[in-house]
């Protein structure tokens, strides 16, 4: 299977302080792939550098490559806001606008000229909360403020916005660290589902929801990838020490 998403010695700067080492990795299309590894390792830096979200950062730079489809993201010349449009992101705390449910969905796709009527418009609205898992909770209320939502709702309408102008890969920052348990189990059947048609990267916390969504995990540790492989072997048959003693809950 040809990757989706492919790093090649991969380093990042936050001026003098490096905070990734060399990392180099393969994520395959239509899989969701985990990365974990204790705070302050360097999960949440490399997946930002997978839409060159971090480039908003004064005084960082990157070292190495990051291919998606074999097109380096990193070249000169290169239309980031055009990559971030393929390359969404959910954040780890809900960021609805102080607009309606309808005008969130719908940011994206008027800023990018992406919708050419009214009616066009409100099918891909409902196309995408419909993804989200959102559209029956809300259908009769696309008007009211996106804030009057739960804190789960507004996760899923945060991702229906994401979805909206159909990337083909979506990162999320722990999408569920700051939701209820029952609102978190809504989030991870989204995620498994939506890797239908979507390459998935969630950093997750969470060991046990590392476990139930994802179907490869990478395990970070002080800026270093230490080792990336199948899910399943990554938690009952890891083949670094670090790895186990992390995974079993010895520190982290």
């Amino acid at each position: 299977m040809t990757p989706k998403i492919r790093a090649q010695g991969l380093s990042f700067y936050y001026g003098a302080v490096r905070a990734l080492h060399d990392i180099s990795v393969e994520i395959l299309p239509n899989l969701v792939t985990a990365f974990i590894g204790p705070s302050g390792c360097g999960k949440s830096t490399f997946l930002r550098t997978l839409n060159r979200m971090n480039d908003i950062i004064p005084g960082t730079r990157v070292e190495g490559r990051v291919f998606i489809d074999d097109a380096d993201i990193y070249r000169p010349g290169v239309d980031v806001v055009a990559l971030r449009r393929r390359v969404g992101m959910v954040f780890q705390k809900s960021n609805p606008f102080p607009k309606s449910i309808f005008d969130n969905v719908a940011y994206g796709l008027r800023v990018n000229g992406m919708a050419g009527s009214r009616s066009e418009l409100a099918g891909r609205v409902e196309e995408s909360l419909r993804q989200a898992a959102l559209w029956d909770e809300v259908k009769d209320r696309l008007h009211e403020s996106a804030l009057a939502l739960s804190g789960g709702q507004q996760q899923r309408l945060c991702i229906a916005r994401a979805l909206a102008v159909r990337p083909e890969i979506l990162l999320m920052d722990e999408p569920a660290s700051a939701l209820d348990p029952i609102a978190t189990q809504r989030i991870e059947e989204l995620v498994y589902e939506l890797k239908k048609a979507y390459t998935i990267v969630i950093v997750t916390h969470n060991m046990q929801q590392a476990a139930r969504v994802s179907d490869h995990t990478a395990f970070f540790w002080l800026g270093r990838l230490v080792e990336y492989d199948r899910t399943d072997k990554i938690f009952t048959n890891p083949a670094e020490k670090l790895t186990e003693d992390y995974v079993t809950g010895r520190f982290g």
